[in-house]
């Protein structure tokens, strides 16, 4: 069953990449829906919405935020997982993905009552982003209309109910599908609905045994049904459990299912000559944590295997980091075969390269460069690297360490002094003399390993959300947003009626517009109407709060006004966005003098 469902969804894709070609880009959030009976025992069925329209609307010129990229995104603006946001606060965390298609919802849920099974009544509704308003409909009279998709089936119907509002959603946004809505039910119950709930269980549940209990008992349910490898998604989360426990072989296993079957599927696909619709993202992120298990057991020969072909298809900072350090690591364990050894290193030189002329700014990645500079013998760039380093870090101990062993290797007088830093930092454990005492025995910096941190799985979720939105294809320019460039060149001109006029018509289409209120604060501003400007401004911040010129103008209005205590906040707001906006750090200083 799930194998014909499979290829079900593999027509459906196919179909549309005939046409994909056509069609307008856009990048779609789904929010969990909200549950408004009063059964908290159905909680679960809100996140299942966010997790199953996120997986239905992967089609081509449609990218769609994973739930792990949406949470990553709302602890950074310190919105509450536990709570549904409003409107408002939703279009906020839209923006900040770069989405222009945002889908919330609400159920309710009437259980079971003698011979009447449990039903679920669901609103889901579409909103363009951009244009701050829910998605209409043209009509043949040429009316447009806006329609929330309402549904009503039984509970046990759930997946089918969801694989119907993928179909309208994705129907709203183009009529012109290549296939129909059944064909879209069938691709929706690919996993089945015990499994599928067990999962959305587990995933709400707190680390420990009973989430445990419920993922195992996903992957279990999968596996009963279906001969298609295993339940990728539930895996991965067990995986990502065990690794958090330390139980590194239970890890390693769930991971290896993880990457198994997502080849199967890449490999099927290249035996039937179609395009893979397989996910990457559970692909990558199996990879690279399973890398990482293996270096922690010192399985050198493993790791690199397991990110050799992550590193060519992702092309990550920390990818390239992790995996240069591990082979510049091998190549140091590689006593039997000097040839390979000198192989290994040279690759791990050009792969610490790439990370560090991506990462500028990253301490660890530039030490870990300069110390396959050193072993490879490039002295004088190696010092480079390990400068940059301190910059990053001025107490870093072995970076000055090794740096004071390459400077005294190039007879430089500045040796001593590296050589004194690294004493007044190598104190914990007799760590300086430890070192001296292996480099008298062998001239080598053997002691020292290179760093590879464990990230996050927020952190490697963040990576790659920003991979995708620096690679998606920017949707064409709008009306509005031709307006919009208009007014903003009136308003730099000083002409301040005719942008008044242009951006009447921005927000008549677009009222949510947060750059047409800044520029309206900007004229009223201008004309000395203060409570306007102030009104404005504010306006432009509740729509997107990270417009940092609309910080920094209503403190400096606030400074004008006497009230220090309101320009200092907004000093510090405008700070939290970037530290090193030097209208920001003017305006504090401003507001630092008012109080005096």
């Amino acid at each position: 069953m799930v194998k014909r469902y499979a290829l079900v969804l593999s027509f459906i894709l196919f179909a549309w990449c005939q046409i994909a070609a056509q069609s307008k880009v856009d990048t779609l959030l789904v929010l969990p829906f909200e549950n408004t009976s009063d059964k908290a025992e159905f909680n679960w069925v809100g996140e299942s919405f966010a997790d199953s329209l996120s997986n239905l609307l992967r089609v081509p010129n449609l990218n769609v935020i994973s739930n792990d990229q949406r949470k990553m995104v709302q602890s950074k603006l310190r919105i509450p997982l536990t709570t549904l946001p409003s409107l408002a606060t939703s279009l906020k965390l839209a923006r900040e993905t770069n989405a222009t298609i945002l889908v919330s919802g609400r159920y309710n849920i009437i259980p079971a009552q003698g011979d009447s099974a449990a039903t679920i009544n669901v609103t889901a509704k579409i909103v363009r982003v951009n244009e701050g308003r829910f998605m209409s409909e043209e009509m043949p009279d040429g009316r447009r209309i806006t329609r929330d998709i309402n549904l009503n089936d039984a509970l046990g119907n759930l997946q089918s109910v969801q694989g119907q509002i993928a179909y309208q959603i994705l129907y709203q946004r183009d009529k012109s599908l290549p296939f129909s809505q059944n064909q879209l039910i069938e691709a929706a119950s690919k996993v089945p609905a015990r499994a599928f709930e067990a999962y959305i269980k587990g995933l709400l549940t707190p680390p420990g045994e009973a989430r445990e209990n419920f993922l195992k008992n996903a992957i279990r349910l999968y596996a009963e049904a279906s001969s298609d490898g295993t339940y990728s998604d539930a895996a991965l989360e067990l995986a990502h459990l065990y690794l958090g426990q330390r139980k590194f072989p239970d890890a390693i296993n769930y991971f290896e299912q993880v990457i198994n079957t997502q080849q199967q599927c890449r490999d099927k696909a290249k035996a039937e000559n179609r395009v893979p619709q397989c996910n990457d993202d559970v692909y990558a992120e199996a990879s690279f944590y399973i890398g990482l298990v293996h270096l922690q057991q010192f399985n050198f020969e493993r790791s690199i295997a397991v990110l050799r072909p992550l590193a060519e298809d992702m092309k990550l900072t920390s990818v390239y980091n992790a995996l240069g350090a591990i082979v510049v690591q091998a190549s140091r364990a590689e006593k039997k075969n000097p040839a390979r050894a000198a192989g290994l290193l040279n690759e791990g030189v050009e792969l610490l390269k790439k990370a560090a002329e991506a990462a500028t700014d990253d301490g660890n990645v530039k030490f870990n460069y300069g110390v396959s500079l050193y072993l490879s013998g490039n002295l004088k760039d190696a010092a480079n690297q390990f400068r940059s380093a301190i910059v990053s870090n001025p107490r870093d101990g072995e970076a000055y360490y090794i740096l004071s062993k390459t400077l005294g290797e190039l007879k430089e007088s500045t040796a001593g002094d590296m050589d004194n830093q690294a004493r007044r930092y190598l104190t914990n454990n007799n760590r300086f003399a430890t070192l001296e005492t292996e480099w008298a025995k062998s001239r080598s910096i053997t002691g020292i390993p290179l760093r590879v941190e464990q990230p996050s799985r927020k952190d490697f979720v963040a990576v790659i959300l920003s991979r995708k939105q620096g690679a998606a294809v920017q949707p064409q320019m709008n009306e509005s947003d031709t307006l919009l460039a208009q007014a903003r060149t009136l308003v730099k001109n000083g002409q301040d009626d005719e942008a008044m006029a242009v951006l009447r018509r921005v927000l008549a289409s677009e009222p949510m517009s947060a750059e047409s209120y800044l520029l309206l604060g900007k004229i009223h501003l201008r004309r000395g109407d203060m409570d306007q400007a102030i009104s404005s401004f504010k306006t432009s911040i509740f729509w997107d709060n990270r417009i940092i010129e609309a910080h920094v103008s209503l403190g400096k209005i606030y400074v004008e006004k006497g009230d220090c205590l309101q320009a200092k906040n907004y000093a510090a707001s405008a700070l939290e966005i970037d530290a090193e906006n030097q209208e920001a750090n003017g305006l504090q200083r401003l507001s630092e003098r008012c109080s005096k």
